[in-house]
């Protein structure tokens, strides 16, 4: 699959400060690139999947990120909880992973059968969860939820292990964190069962060509409509920005997230972009 070549970045797309994450005030997100973010809620500063490397692929092969994170994993504060979706090379990082350094005692929720890798890589609890379970730690409630998409981290473990999305929920806000996903009816029934939040964060990057991508990734129009489902009053565009996964040109998917949420009358302000090192209240 051919990529598109690197156009030069967009004078916007790096924030002007740089992010301390042990500061993140209560009820904010900061995004450090692609699908990593940090939100502190109930008190708690969570982190979603750390995909902080060079590259994503196994030992150092596979495409290469263009643009480092917000924080680099060695320069990690303490976490009090580290969310993981799925086990792709960019939303499971090992080397990052391995260089957090509170690995004994920062709690991981990941879906079903991602536990034994994480506690092998040195992490000492480790919550599975299937879809519609729940995880609480104080005043934090984290919930397993259907993603559309699948598996896999080499050529014979296709789906063998599960993939998810994550509610979060504080006893004042609920944000949703989509990992990876395409559309599909789920979404419907989980803003019914699950919503509505204050924020979603959903990707809207690598969805070319269609007849690959689409039982994945959803489009950046695509990406408003699982908003709508799931009755999100904000959604962050995210899964962008920061590596070319596929050959679509790398920066527009932000314009077309935009033009779609006043398309599809989600309004234009309620969906978000965000600079790589910014933060914004919730």
């Amino acid at each position: 699959m051919r990529r598109a070549t690197l156009p030069p970045l967009p004078a916007d797309l790096v924030a002007n400060e740089p992010l301390v994450l042990a500061d993140l005030p209560e009820n904010h997100v900061a995004w450090l690139g692609h699908a990593c973010f940090a939100l502190r809620m109930a008190g708690k500063l969570i982190l979603t999947d750390p995909f902080l490397s060079r590259t994503a692929g196994p030992a150092g092969l596979g495409p290469r990120r263009f643009l480092d994170p917000a924080v680099a994993a060695r320069d990690l504060p303490r976490l009090d909880l580290i969310v993981i979706s799925h086990n792709h090379y960019d939303h499971l990082d090992s080397a990052a992973l391995a260089a957090y350094r509170w690995r004994g005692s920062t709690p991981v929720v990941c879906p079903l059968s991602l536990g034994p890798l994480l506690r092998r890589w040195g992490f000492a609890e480790v919550h599975e969860r299937d879809w519609w379970q729940d995880w609480v730690m104080g005043d934090l409630t984290v919930t397993a939820l259907p993603a559309v998409h699948f598996s896999g981290r080499g050529l014979f473990d296709r789906n063998r292990t599960l993939w998810a999305s994550f509610a979060m929920a504080s006893p004042t806000h609920k944000v949703w964190f989509g990992g990876d996903t395409a559309p599909g009816a789920v979404f419907a029934e989980l803003g019914e069962r699950a919503g509505p939040f204050d924020l979603a964060m959903i990707g809207i990057g690598a969805y070319e060509p269609r007849s690959i991508m689409q039982a994945s990734h959803a489009t950046p129009e695509e990406a408003v409509g699982i908003a709508r489902q799931i009755r999100a009053r904000h959604t962050i565009g995210m899964h962008w920005g920061s590596i070319m996964l596929t050959p679509e040109h790398p920066f527009e998917a932000p314009g077309r997230f935009r033009r779609a949420a006043l398309e599809q009358q989600y309004g234009e302000s309620n969906a978000w972009i965000l600079k790589v090192g910014e933060a914004r209240a919730f």
